[in-house]
């Protein structure tokens, strides 16, 4: 008698507290308090973006925050294809940085329906819905572009001839590549002599750099400015731009952006002559955003990333410290 009533005291609790982790978890994820974050990222073709990846991981771990961790690969098939695994794992909240910018609101309504926040990181998307996301943390890429072309404007003010630029944009559809592709192009309108010749995606990638400003040289041998919308390409046309015979930074120009350790190194040799920053170190900001939302608290829209830019002497004082 005594073990049958024992053990329909046991199944008793034992359903009570089924109910009680079914009905109290409203977001999904650990029923131990813990946070859990789906996080897709673009992929690994660049420093910068080995930064930013290593910045989320480490800022997940202080912050207590268990992080489920995806690598699209530059494609964003498999960037929805993590979403979704996060909306089926039932996380807490989900964060990303999207490949291209078009193509997200289906899986995004998905998420929306299933209650879990997302917060985009580093670049946007063009969703004329900004319900189904609850913030964007990153940079501003259409000022990155302008400041990139105001330097541009400010040095070229004593050049006697034309400036030619050959432009190396990033990934085709991204947000980077579209805002600081419309940045610069409007900055560099305030001097006639400064021309685009050529504009040729590099897919953000040092060997694209290299392989697509090899093939530029030979069509653009007029081009004297390349304009590279990061470190990373612009560090592989610094190669194709030797082996054409030409001194970078001399011969030819180069801005980028990112400000990255090789890129930052480069700008203190003289390769590079510019460098408008892109900061990769959003892990910190993110986990905070993440904590509050998950508490249910109002975060902003639109966070952005604290950035400046390097000359030549400014890289050579930062670099010893330099954390990526």
């Amino acid at each position: 008698m005594f073990r049958r009533v024992s053990a329909a005291i046991a199944a008793g609790l034992l359903i009570a507290g089924g109910l009680t982790a079914c009905g109290g978890d409203s977001g999904g994820g650990n029923d131990d308090g813990k946070i859990t974050m789906g996080f897709a990222q673009v992929g690994a073709e660049s420093g910068w973006r080995t930064a930013n990846t290593k910045s989320v991981q480490e800022a997940a771990k202080a912050a207590g925050i268990d992080l489920k961790f995806s690598d699209a690969q530059q494609k964003q098939e498999n960037q929805i294809k993590a979403i979704r695994s996060y909306i089926a794992q039932k996380v807490d909240v989900i964060a990303f940085s999207p490949v291209i910018e078009s193509g997200w609101d289906q899986v995004l309504k998905e998420a929306k329906d299933a209650d879990i926040p997302v917060i985009l990181t580093d670049r946007a998307v063009d969703s004329k819905d900004t319900s189904l996301y609850k913030s964007f943390i990153g940079s501003d890429f259409i000022l990155e572009g302008k400041k990139a072309g105001e330097w541009l404007v400010d040095d070229s003010k004593t050049a006697k001839g034309p400036v030619n630029v050959i432009q190396l944009e990033g990934t085709t559809g991204s947000a980077p590549a579209n805002d600081r592709t419309s940045g610069f192009a409007d900055a560099i309108k305030a001097d006639p002599k400064i021309k685009i010749v050529a504009s040729q995606d590099g897919d953000f990638t040092r060997a694209k750099g290299k392989e697509v400003m090899e093939a530029l040289l030979k069509a653009h041998p007029e081009a004297n400015v390349l304009f590279a919308q990061n470190d990373d390409m612009g560090l592989g046309a610094m190669e194709a731009i030797e082996a054409a015979g030409k001194k970078p930074g001399v011969d030819m120009k180069i801005v980028t952006i990112d400000a990255v350790k090789d890129g930052m190194t480069a700008l203190a040799n003289g390769q590079f002559n510019y460098i408008v920053e892109c900061s990769p170190l959003l892990g910190p900001q993110l986990m905070d955003l993440a904590k509050q939302v998950v508490d249910g608290k109002e975060i902003p829209k639109r966070v952005l990333t604290k950035e400046t830019t390097f000359t030549q002497e400014q890289a050579k004082t930062a670099l010893p410290s330099r954390k990526y």
